[in-house]
Parts: C-alpha cells; sequence; structure tokens
C-alpha cells in the first residue's frame, strides 16, 4: 500500500464535520490508481474513508453497505458511517482483523478461513432477491462482452499461446453468452478475493470493499480464486465450497473455467500491450493452469 499521499482539502472538511480534532491519517489505498482510502486514527478507534473514482462505484458501494448491514452480523462487515454523494465520499467503521492476502497462516488456519469464507458468502448470496428481467439482461451483456473480449485478446495474443490455450479461448468466446442463462444469479460482491477478506482470531471471518457490488452470476464470485489458489490447492477449494454448502453444478463449473481463461488471457495481452512483464507471466500461469491442471 502506498502511503502519505496527501487527502484532499474538500473531503478533509467533510470528514472533519463528523470527527471533528480528527489529526492522525495515514494514506491506505491500494497500489492502483483508482484507490483512494485514508485511515483516521489507530486502533480499535480508528474509521476509514474512501472516495469512489465514479459515480456507478460509489452508488454500487453504498448499496453494498446498505445490503452487507441485512445480510451479515455486525462483526462481519464494517457499517456505514457517513456518506456524501457529491465527494463520491464515504466514512465507515473499522473491520476488526488482518487482510488475509499475506497473512502467515498455516496449513490447517488456511483451510478454516477458507470454509469460513465460503460460508459467509453464502449466506450473502441467500439473502439476495430473485434477479428481475433487467439483471438478466444485464448477466447476458456481460457474458457477451466478455465473450467478445476474449475473442479479441485472442486475435493478438495467438501467437503467445499453443493450441490447447488457442483452443479454450476459442470456447470462452463461443460458450459464454450460451451459458448465462443456466447459472445461479444472485446479489454479488463483485470482488470476493483473499485481499478483501479478514480474519480476526475472536471474531473470525469478515469481508470488506463492496464498491463491485451488484447483481450477477454466482460462480463469477470464484474466478480470482480459481486462477491463483484452487487449482495448486484443491484442499483450499473443498474447504471452501464445505462451507459454501453445496458443490458447483457441472456448467457453472464449465462457465468458471471459461471466465477464469478470460481473465488469463486479458492479463496477457495488457501485460504485452504495456510491455509488463508481471502481467504477461500472470497471464501465462492463469492458462496453462485452465488447460493442463484444472479438472
Amino acid at each position: 500500500m502506498t502511503q502519505n499521499a496527501p487527502i484532499p482539502s474538500d473531503l478533509r472538511r467533510w470528514v472533519s464535520s463528523h470527527l471533528p480534532g480528527a489529526e492522525q491519517v495515514t494514506d491506505v489505498s491500494w497500489p492502483r490508481g483508482s484507490s483512494r482510502v485514508w485511515r483516521f486514527g489507530s486502533g480499535a478507534d480508528a474509521v476509514f474513508v474512501k472516495q469512489s473514482p465514479t459515480a456507478r462505484d460509489y452508488e454500487r458501494e453504498i448499496g453494498g453497505y446498505a445490503y452487507a448491514a441485512r445480510a451479515l452480523a455486525a462483526h462481519e462487515a464494517p457499517r456505514l458511517l457517513a456518506s456524501d454523494r457529491d465527494l463520491q465520499a464515504i466514512m465507515t467503521s473499522r473491520q476488526p482483523g488482518d487482510v488475509v492476502r499475506g497473512l502467515p497462516l498455516d496449513v490447517g488456519e488456511e483451510r478454516r478461513v477458507h470454509e469460513l469464507a465460503g460460508h459467509l458468502l453464502r449466506r450473502w448470496h441467500d439473502h439476495s432477491e430473485p434477479a428481475s428481467e433487467q439483471d438478466r439482461e444485464n448477466i447476458r451483456a456481460s457474458m457477451a462482452n466478455q465473450a467478445e473480449e476474449a475473442a479479441a485478446c485472442l486475435e493478438s495474443t495467438a501467437g503467445h499461446l499453443d493450441k490447447q490455450q488457442q483452443a479454450l479461448v476459442q470456447c470462452v468466446a463461443r460458450e459464454l453468452p450460451q451459458l448465462a442463462g443456466a447459472v445461479p444469479a444472485v446479489y454479488r460482491h463483485g470482488d470476493y478475493s483473499t485481499r478483501n477478506w479478514m480474519w480476526h482470531p475472536e471474531h473470525g471471518h469478515g469481508v470488506i470493499d463492496f464498491e463491485m457490488a451488484a447483481p450477477g452470476i454466482a460462480v463469477e464470485e470464484f474466478v480470482w480464486l480459481c486462477g491463483a489458489v484452487w487449482v495448486v490447492r484443491p484442499d483450499l477449494k473443498a474447504a471452501y465450497f464445505s462451507g459454501y454448502g453445496r458443490p458447483l453444478s457441472e456448467d457453472e463449473e464449465r462457465v468458471l473455467r471459461l471466465l477464469t481463461t478470460r481473465l488469463g488471457v486479458s492479463y496477457l495481452d495488457s501485460g504485452l500491450t504495456k510491455e509488463q512483464p508481471h502481467l504477461v507471466e500472470r497471464g501465462h500461469l492463469i492458462l496453462t493452469r485452465m488447460t493442463h491442471e484444472y479438472r
């Protein structure tokens, strides 16, 4: 995370109107251009202030916090304390625990964390309202867009893929739109990866960051975990779905593989275009896993 980036003056005035005398501020943004998050105070008394990059992100975040308050226990997610539509800013309570990504856990602890993560997400999903026709149309459009993206990426990356990888990316372009209506739709967290999981010895598992919360297909929640973790740690996948309470259907497993392949070829295309070797490496790794290791 970056440190000590100055908080905008108008945002600082807004914070002061809610927290008079709040002086201790630390930039805790993720290392990407659109992340703008600050911590005010320290310890249990800390609050977090986030400025959304777009109006859409702000609206999703507000909706996600309202949903979390209904679906999850008080210790499982932070609570919204204040918001400002004009500033696209929110103030939230501190979530107990530490971010799971990078946390030194032994194998048993890892499995327990994944099991509890699956259990929490199932309760989140089960609180969903039935998908509306507009939700379904948005899902079909999203799957069609991702299929088109995969086809476009294949044109520019074909020379860097083996025949199996090329064939699998072609399957993404061909099959995703057809399968969109065959899998369950829910209100998704949208970025349910280990960087947004919190672990506390007493409180257990929690979740943060609702900027991508929106209706979608349930299996989209698992794409990052599939490409980054589960292929090489099937024990963690088993623990996760033990907590989730049901296995994926055959159609869901297929969609998961296709969406993860789409992610991999997108990484590869971006890495080649922007000359960023770490993205090229990440893309190759995911595509290799999807064609040779994923079952």
